[in-house]
Formats: structure tokens, sequence, C-alpha cells
């Protein structure tokens, strides 16, 4: 079963077409500039206003200069949103000579694979947790029990409640 952000992911339609400026400087990250223009309409004259995006780059495949195709994706990290699509334009090494770059549906089975680890991983430290949890009560209700008998209670005599007593 596919999770929301799985279906989300595959709804997605639109890319962006941009070039490559930054790569190689971080792990799995790649800067992409993305062109665009916004009309000024004092002067009535459009001016260039590019984008930059940080794409996750998963093989580390992408070179400075290339012209790829990227596509909103899930939170990869505090700033990356976005997920190579292809290369439209290699510069520089040929795309056979690079790793690969993983389709949408790698993608998301290896997201959904850490995910449920993730899960797995919470689920046994949450009943690590509880199983301590009740040890120490058990340890807890023994010492108390040792230190009443120790101050001469028994432990096969019941304890009267407040409604006994008052029927006496």
């Amino acid at each position: 079963m596919s999770s929301q952000v799985a279906q989300a992911a595959r709804r997605v339609n639109h890319d962006l077409r941009g070039v490559v400026v930054s790569a190689g400087l971080m792990q799995k990250t790649v800067k992409v500039r993305v062109g665009a223009q916004k009309w000024n309409k004092i002067i009535n004259k459009w001016f260039a206003e590019p984008k930059h995006y940080l794409v996750h780059d998963p093989n580390s495949s992408l070179r400075t200069g290339d012209v790829v195709s990227i596509m909103p994706g899930w939170p990869t990290s505090q700033h990356k949103r976005h997920v190579v699509k292809k290369i439209i334009a290699p510069y520089g090494v040929p795309i056979q000579d690079r790793p690969p770059i993983p389709t949408l549906e790698e993608l998301i089975t290896e997201r959904e694979a850490k995910k449920g680890a993730k899960d797995e991983r919470r689920a046994s430290r949450r009943q690590e947790e509880e199983a301590a949890r009740k040890e120490e009560a058990r340890k807890l209700r023994e010492r108390k029990e040792a230190k009443r008998l120790a101050q001469g209670g028994s432990r096969t005599e019941p304890r009267k409640t407040n409604l006994e007593d008052n029927n006496d």
C-alpha cells in the first residue's frame, strides 16, 4: 500500500528545467538555477529573475553545467524539496559514463522501505521501553512488599478497607 506522499508524488506532472550551477560540494545535492522573468509595471519591462533550488541527486550523477529536468518531491532535508527527473543535455562527461538517475518508482520504493524499517525500529524500541517500565514497576512492588514485611506485616492477612471497618 502506498503512502499519501507516494501517491502525491505520482500525481505531480509538472517539472522545471534548469542548469546545474553547483555540484560536488554537497553529498547527493546539487544547486539548480531555473530561469524566470518578472514584469516591472513601472518601466514596462521584463527582467530576468532566476530562482535557485537545492535538488536531491541520489547517485551524485550530475556535473556543473548540465541542463536537467527536476520535479517537486518530498522534503529530503531542511531546504531540499526537489528531485532530479532526467538529464536533458550533459556537460562534459557523457551520460553513459555516469551513475544512472533512479526513476520515480525506485525513489518511492526506497523511501517506503526506509520508512518501514524506521517504523519497525520505533515499534521494537517502544516494546523494550514498555518491558523495562513493567520490570521497574515489579521491582518497586517487591521492594515495598519487603519493606512492609520487615515492619511486621503479614502477607497472608487480608487488609481491612474503610468499608469493612464501618461494618464491624
